[in-house]
């Protein structure tokens, strides 16, 4: 027990870190591997081994996102930011551990009737998480808690508001890669769709904009956490 005490802020940081590592990296590599996917002039074979390059590396970005809250918090309260502790961080632990393995099942089953329900379902998690990350974090700057938001304190609410608006472009982006599969589908019935590609590179163009967005916030994200200025 005083081994785990000793380094449990330690060990915890560094799977904060790789978690990170994999949201940002997984981002970048989805970004590049939309290229091929819109290009026409690729084979449908080809085009749709690049999307399933693309799912493989956004699982990782999926499950660094999901893992980042219950690090952060888990830190959050051994720093003095975040009162909750004992029952609440386990059972915090075991609602995300849950969302993950969600999240893996709808990866496990893409492009199937029962990847896309339970794609759904780990989108829908979101909707209730998002306002209330959202909302605690106003409050806590407004004084108001859960988090402590005095002198030196700030950073971490400022930076759970920040990830909450980060977790909504994430949530766009998840529509996005879910339309994908809906459009190759379309592909592979109909062949040559000229309606069908226009609007896979209208979808693949919006995300590329939020794209550029979420890195710059990812980034804000870690120098909050990593700095603390406020």
């Amino acid at each position: 027990m005083e081994f785990i005490s000793m380094y449990e802020l330690p060990i915890l940081r560094w799977f904060h870190i790789v978690a990170m590592v994999y949201w940002l990296g997984g981002e970048w590599g989805v970004f590049q591997t939309s290229y091929h996917v819109v290009n026409r002039k690729l084979p449908m074979p080809e085009r749709k081994r690049h999307m399933e390059t693309a799912y493989r590396i956004d699982i990782l970005a999926r499950t660094g996102i999901i893992m980042l809250f219950p690090l952060g918090m888990h830190m959050g309260y051994l720093w003095g930011v975040q009162p909750y502790a004992g029952a609440w961080l386990t059972g915090m632990w075991l609602f995300f551990f849950g969302w993950l393995a969600l999240c893996w099942a709808a990866f496990i089953y893409r492009e199937t009737d029962r990847g896309l329900v339970l794609t759904k379902l780990d989108e829908a998690i979101r909707y209730f998480v998002i306002p209330a990350l959202a909302i605690a974090s106003i409050a806590s700057l407004l004084g108001y808690g859960p988090f402590s938001a005095g002198d030196g304190q700030k950073w971490f609410a400022i930076k759970m508001l920040i990830f909450s608006g980060l977790l909504v472009i994430g949530l766009l982006l998840r529509f996005i890669m879910r339309e994908w599969t809906v459009m190759f589908r379309k592909l592979a019935v109909d062949g040559n769709n000229p309606e069908v590609e226009n609007r896979l590179e209208e979808s693949i163009r919006f995300g590329r904009r939020l794209a550029y967005i979420y890195w710059i916030g990812i980034l804000t994200t870690a120098f909050f956490g990593a700095v603390k200025p406020f």
